[in-house]
């Protein structure tokens, strides 16, 4: 059995908050230099960009020396580099800081910005931010905020001490409160608890409800309405992707602003922030297992649809 290796510390500094790429070469291989491997794995960037970066030196060893074009191939050796970012249009709305100590830092993230870094939003995303504007760049994410929904998230300090915090989230310790704006419905008995499984295929946008034993649970309450708009809390009992999304749907009050339940009208243009999904991560509970300190927060954001009432109905149909 081959031994596991000790992955050594980046030699290469964050840049915008974003961390540089890792590559450990494979063990078996017929690649007689590292850059006929790493031609033959970023096939998205072209060996022209690669063989840019060996002569720009941007293409490192462990010990921070550029590697050199024609360096033999070594198995099990990590090099590392920073990956061209994409050109993303900001997220015009500011991240707050809800909470601050040594151990974790609570943000309540705006709707349309990502929680970490992925796919096309790298640097666009609260933890590139927090990373750069808080100049604390072993920041990590304890769980993920879906980037179209807005409120509270958990980001942990220090490496050592994320999966203490991360078991919270995995046990069901931690208690999740969120308010949606939906469309008011007299006939809908609330509140209620809604069990249903849920699953979501790789590759599909949407999530589906199946038959068979319930995986996701939710609890939903009408906390007020006027007119044909209701103000909703939804507590989650479990955390399946889309959950409350889909049980709101299944219930007949689909969120606004959801471009993918009842129907999926595509993905929201870059730059276009006029309709946000109008569901709020509105308060976060739990017991710190570092401190021990009984941790309650609450979003200071509000839900648009709800302050703005039939005219952001009338701007949503436009």
């Amino acid at each position: 059995m081959r031994r596991r290796t000790r992955i050594p510390p980046s030699p290469l500094p964050q840049r915008h908050g974003v961390d540089p790429v890792r590559v450990r070469l494979p063990f078996d291989g017929p690649w007689a230099t590292v850059r006929e491997h790493l031609v033959e794995r970023l096939t998205g960037a072209g060996a022209g960009v690669v063989d840019g970066m060996f002569a720009s030196g941007l293409i490192v060893g462990a010990d921070g020396t550029a590697v050199a074009p024609d360096a033999a191939y070594e198995p099990g050796m990590f090099v590392w580099f920073h990956r061209e970012l994409p050109d993303e249009v900001r997220v015009p709305f500011p991240l707050e800081v809800a909470y601050r100590d040594e151990h974790i830092v609570v943000a309540d993230k705006p709707h349309f910005l990502a929680t970490t870094p992925r796919g096309s939003h790298v640097t666009e995303t609260a933890l590139a931010r927090l990373r750069h504007e808080l100049g604390i760049p072993t920041l990590t994410a304890a769980h993920r905020l879906d980037r179209l929904t807005a409120g509270l998230v958990l980001f942990t300090v220090r490496p050592e001490e994320r999966g203490a915090y991360q078991t919270l989230f995995r046990d069901r310790l931690v208690r999740k409160v969120y308010e949606a704006v939906a469309p008011y419905d007299p006939g809908l008995g609330l509140p209620r608890t809604v069990r249903s499984r849920i699953v979501k295929e790789r590759g599909t946008l949407t999530a589906r409800e199946v038959e068979g034993e319930p995986n996701a649970v939710s609890r939903v309450e009408l906390i007020e309405h006027r007119a044909d708009l209701g103000r909703y809390r939804l507590v989650p009992g479990t955390g399946q992707t889309h959950q409350l999304r889909v049980h709101m749907n299944a219930l007949g009050v689909p969120i606004l602003g959801d471009p993918l339940y009842p129907v999926v009208t595509g993905p929201v243009p870059a730059g276009d922030f006029r309709r946000p999904l109008q569901l709020l991560a509105r308060e976060l509970e739990f017991t710190d297992p570092v401190t021990g300190l009984a941790h309650a927060f609450r979003s200071g954001r509000t839900l648009t649809a709800w302050s703005a009432g039939a005219e952001w109905g009338a701007r949503r149909e436009a």
